[in-house]
């Protein structure tokens, strides 16, 4: 089982939903300084309220593990991961391991960056490919999911890993049997690591949030 979801936050009613929110993350919420930043604090946590809610959880108990990673301490059957960028807010959840990320497709991006931590083959990719921004987002969502996926995030070094990139996108030398999805959302990228493919994400609005 697997679902991915994302919603734009941008019309997000920030008094509404902070009044929705747990005390902790009222915590987290407050620590921002810009209605932008918390707007997405807020919709991120509301869309996995919503996900969650969808498989009957509707009194979810979280920690944080050694590497920063959130997961449910009252249930073992699910997992999750959480990404937001821009206005974009995303969710997944499963019943295995998953990594979700999602960025803004920014053309003013420096490549430089991938020079200096990407593969040097997923560098060279970038760079021969039409239009070297958008495929430099393509791999960096797609590298994010997996170190996501790992519970490791940025423990685990962009160099120390390739992606491919072809008809089907996978982990060189992956012994895991990973399935990675790619989407483009508007002006933002997508990308997924699970032991599932998907069709999809599935696009909530602003009002689905709510009960």
């Amino acid at each position: 089982m697997i679902k991915l979801a994302y919603v734009d936050v941008s019309d997000l009613n920030l008094s509404k939903s902070y009044n929705l929110l747990p005390k902790i993350r009222k915590v987290k919420v407050d620590n921002f300084r810009f209605d932008k930043d918390k707007k997405l604090s807020c919709g991120v946590y509301l869309l996995l309220k919503k996900l969650l809610s969808e498989e009957n959880i509707t009194q979810p108990a979280f920690e944080i593990g050694n590497f920063g990673k959130a997961c449910l301490s009252n249930n073992d059957n699910i997992h999750f991961n959480l990404s937001h960028s821009g206005k974009i807010v995303a969710c997944a959840i499963s019943d295995m391991e998953v990594g979700v990320d999602v960025e803004y497709n920014d053309p003013t991006i420096d490549l430089n960056i991938a020079k200096h931590y990407f593969y040097n083959s997923e560098y060279e990719n970038i760079m021969n490919s039409k239009c070297p921004s958008d495929e430099f987002f393509n791999y960096w969502v797609l590298k994010e999911s997996y170190m996501k996926y790992t519970g490791l995030g940025f423990h685990l070094k962009l160099d120390s890993f390739e992606i491919l990139i072809n008809d089907e996108i996978k982990l060189k030398n992956d012994k895991n049997n990973l399935k990675f999805n790619l989407f483009d959302i508007n002006d933002y990228k997508l990308g997924l690591c699970s032991k599932y493919n998907i069709k999809f994400p599935v696009k909530y609005n602003i009002g689905d949030l709510y009960p």
